[in-house]
């Protein structure tokens, strides 16, 4: 097993947080990331703590833990609100465990567009997080990522990753018919639907054949499960995707049934890009967009805490002597140039 980075001279010690909680110093990550790997929860719960606060130590945490991560199976779940997401995630982190694997979920709650709170009540749902011994669970808080993916969140799989879970699945908040996010980071995605739930042109129409690796027609005891489950094989038929053909399960979350059957596909799914070039593609994309997500997370903070020299920049869009896009472009030479783009050609499909 790779030996976890070495700590180098002590650093400076982190300001006290307002909640009282007594500072610690980057260095001090290392000694809490051996006891997560051993499997100390109490101590992977204070490293994911620290990751979604951002800062000095989660920019530690992130270190310590990218040179570790790699060999886990990052499991998307995403659908509507109501279609027993988290039910879902439970059965199937069960199923998982019982064989063998080391589980754990991330189920990210929406934030309050008003307050920023969240309730974080997907645990409520998951019986497995009161086993001993079981997955381990932690709920986060979308932050108003519209996505439904907190940034915090991919290096929560990050670190999760590198404290030796071999599977693990993460819950998106639901808050529309589909999550492309979740798609962009995930190995394997999971598109849960319910009877009733729409018909196949809108299924088309959202996106979700595009996205899904493995579809679900949850609670496949209510009438009207195998018209959803028609309705999708019926669309699979009509695309064009080469590969990989998404099956479509159906389960019943509350009692667990069909459980065995989705981790089945999981498990299909996984097989069939270790054995073809889409793994190694996938986790090239999976990479280029987390670091795309810092990126823009550096120029919000440059926007929402400038400088005097982008307060200057500011006013002088405000005051007319500057275009924004201009702005933009000079505020962007801080990390490099942006390309321009190539004047229309010959080549060009014109716009319809």
């Amino acid at each position: 097993m790779t030996a976890g980075p070495a700590a180098g001279p002590t650093p400076e010690r982190a300001a006290p947080h307002p909640d009282g909680e007594p500072p610690t110093a980057p260095g001090d990550v290392t000694a809490l990331f051996e006891r997560a790997r051993g499997g100390d929860r109490r101590a992977l719960g204070r490293l994911l703590t620290y990751t979604e606060r951002g800062g000095p130590l989660a920019d530690a945490v992130a270190v310590a833990a990218w040179p570790l991560a790699g060999a886990a199976h990052v499991v998307g779940m995403t659908g509507a609100p109501g279609v027993g997401k988290s039910t879902l995630t439970d059965r199937l982190a069960q199923v998982a465990a019982d064989d063998g694997w080391r589980v754990a979920i991330l189920a990210v709650d929406p934030s309050s567009p008003l307050t920023g709170g969240a309730i974080l009540g997907d645990r409520v749902r998951m019986g497995s997080a009161a086993t001993p011994g079981g997955p381990f669970v932690r709920s986060m808080a979308s932050r108003g990522q519209s996505g439904g993916l907190a940034l915090a969140a991919l290096s929560a799989v990050r670190l999760l990753d590198a404290a030796g879970h071999d599977l693990i699945i993460v819950e998106t908040v639901g808050i529309g018919q589909v999550e492309v996010d979740i798609a962009r980071t995930a190995d394997t995605t999971i598109v849960a639907v319910s009877p009733g739930w729409g018909d196949a042109v809108q299924a088309n129409k959202a996106g979700l054949l595009e996205m899904a690796d493995i579809f679900v027609v949850n609670k496949a005891d209510r009438a009207g499960a195998t018209d959803a489950r028609r309705d999708l094989e019926y669309m699979l038929d009509l695309g064009h995707r080469a590969g990989w053909r998404p099956p479509v399960a159906l389960t019943v979350a509350t009692t667990g049934e069909g459980a065995d059957e989705l981790f089945k596909h999981v498990q299909d799914h996984r097989q069939h890009l270790r054995t073809s070039s889409a793994e190694a593609e996938r986790r090239a994309r999976h990479v280029a967009e987390e670091v795309r997500r810092h990126l823009h997370r550096w120029v919000d903070q440059l926007v929402e805490q400038p400088t005097r020299q982008t307060e200057a920049l500011f006013a002088e869009v405000a005051q007319g002597d500057l275009a924004p896009s201009a702005a933009a472009q000079r505020l962007a030479g801080e990390v490099g140039q942006v390309p321009e783009r190539d004047a229309p050609g010959a080549d060009d499909e014109p716009e319809v």
